[in-house]
Formats: C-alpha cells, structure tokens, sequence
C-alpha cells in the first residue's frame, strides 16, 4: 500500500531540489498532489525549477522555492518555519542536498572535507533536527527519505570525503529508522535513497552517459520501495543490476569478517579472489 504520507494534499519538502534527483521528485511528488517546497541555494536555477513544477503540476498541486544553505542550522530552522507557514504541515522531507566537492587524500585539504561533510552529512542532520520533532508532534503519517550513495557502503578509492560524507549518512540514517520506529505510535518512518550511476549535476558532464539512469528513474525506484516499505532502497543503473552490487557489499563486509585489508577488493593480493567471489 502507498506510504499514507504520499497522500494528496499533504505537504514535502525536498533538499537539493534545483536539480538532479532532487528536482525529479519534486516533479513527481506535485503531479501525485502532494504540495511541495523546493529547497537549494538561492539562485536562478531554484526559481526555474520551482516555476517548472508549478507549471507542470497545475492545479494538482502548491508548489513553492525556498532557498536555504542545508549546512547552516539556522537556515533550516528557517525553512521550517517558511515550509510549515506554506504547507500547512510537512508529512515528508527528502533530505537530498549533496555535493561532489573536494577529492582529497585523507591527510590533505582540510576545508575541502569540512565544506563537503557540512552540506553531504550535516546537512542531512540539520534537515532532521529542524523538521522532525513537528513531525512526530503531528502523530500522523510521516516520511524522512536521505539519499546516500554506494560509495559510502563500498567506498571505492579516489574520493575518500565524498565516501565518508555518505558513510556518515548511511549510519545516522540507520540510527534514525531504529529511534522513529520506538516512538510510540511509529508514525514517521526513515528511508536510504541508495542512488547507482545517475546523470545529475553532481557528474559534472553535459552529456548523460548510456551507462547512467535518469533522475526519474531513480524517483520511480524511490517510490516503488516505500510502496513495500523498504528501508534500504538500492537502485541499479545500466551498468551494474543488484545482483553485482549485493556481491559487491558482500564482499565489502567479508573484509571485517575475514579480517582482510582494508578495502581488499582494491589490494593487488586479493585481486583473483574478488574476481572468483564475482563469478560465483
């Protein structure tokens, strides 16, 4: 059955909203009638996609730009306050905002990591501090959807804060579907928007490779998991199907149990032993 926060008539608020994902759900989730508020940096490419969902949703649906800084607490204080004036109440927040930012080594270029965890991690944690004590208030049906990434399960090497950012999410989103669902009631519940190879803005291509999907196939996905009511909502792309990426986790957590080297997938002694964990 849908998730009773995808009600028509109920209000979403989405982070990262100017584009990408972020902007393909607030499409979706207008043309489904939900009343939405498009969140990102202030700027003209904010007020062109909130008048694009305005004027694709119609009369289905209330759409409004708001522009805030995830990573500055008090903004999204703000936006909570703005959001709650607009809608009237906010049933689902998508907190998505994020950024490829600094490809540092873990010993370089300190504000390149602070800068990147302040919008990919932060972000995410201010988005939950400032909307969910309303939420859970409300009693009523509510939904918190934070996109991760695999890279932060499987942390391939090259762009370790980018990894680390979303790491950071895949755990404090855990942490938060535990906690919501031992609050009396268990009205709000907390989802992982696992995204594969998809084209966005965060690529930094013009072109979309034949390998990446679309943003909204991603939201399709999206939507397809709270209909089950997946936690872990982990999307494939036309290069990798679930089945790789499950082998892949695997073989991510055998480094602890069989107490390899860290990210052993990537060391040249393991190289023939991945190979055969692949093929079998």
């Amino acid at each position: 059955m849908p998730h009773g926060a995808l009600s028509p008539g109920n209000g979403a608020v989405v982070t990262g909203a100017a584009s990408g994902i972020g902007l393909a759900a607030a499409h979706r989730l207008a043309r489904m009638g939900l009343h939405v508020v498009l969140c990102d940096k202030a700027g003209e490419a904010l007020e062109r996609a909130g008048r694009a969902v305005a004027d694709a949703a119609g009369s289905k649906a209330r759409v409004t730009a708001i522009a805030a800084d995830v990573s500055r607490f008090e903004d999204m204080l703000a936006l909570e306050d703005k959001a709650q004036a607009f809608l009237g109440a906010v049933s689902l927040l998508m907190n998505n905002a994020g950024i490829s930012g600094s490809r540092a080594k873990p010993w370089a270029d300190l504000d390149g990591w602070r800068a990147l965890m302040e919008v990919n991690f932060w972000g995410v944690i201010h988005g939950v501090q400032a909307f969910v004590p309303a939420m859970l208030e409300r009693g009523a049906p509510g939904l918190v959807i934070n996109t991760g990434s695999k890279q932060g399960i499987t942390l391939p090497p090259g762009n370790s804060p980018y990894n680390v950012s979303k790491a950071g999410v895949k755990a404090y989103t855990e942490l938060l579907a535990h906690e919501l669902r031992n609050v009396a009631g268990g009205a709000v519940s907390a989802h992982l928007l696992i995204p594969g190879f998809t084209y966005t803005g965060i690529t930094g291509t013009n072109e979309k490779a034949a390998g990446a999907f679309t943003p909204d196939q991603v939201i399709d996905l999206m939507l397809a998991g709270l209909e089950r009511g997946d936690f872990y909502i982990l999307c494939p792309d036309h290069e990798v199907d679930r089945a790789t990426d499950e082998r892949r986790m695997e073989w991510a957590i055998g480094d602890v149990i069989e107490n390899r080297p860290a990210l052993s997938r990537w060391h040249p002694d393991y190289i023939e032993a991945f190979a055969a964990h692949m093929r079998r």
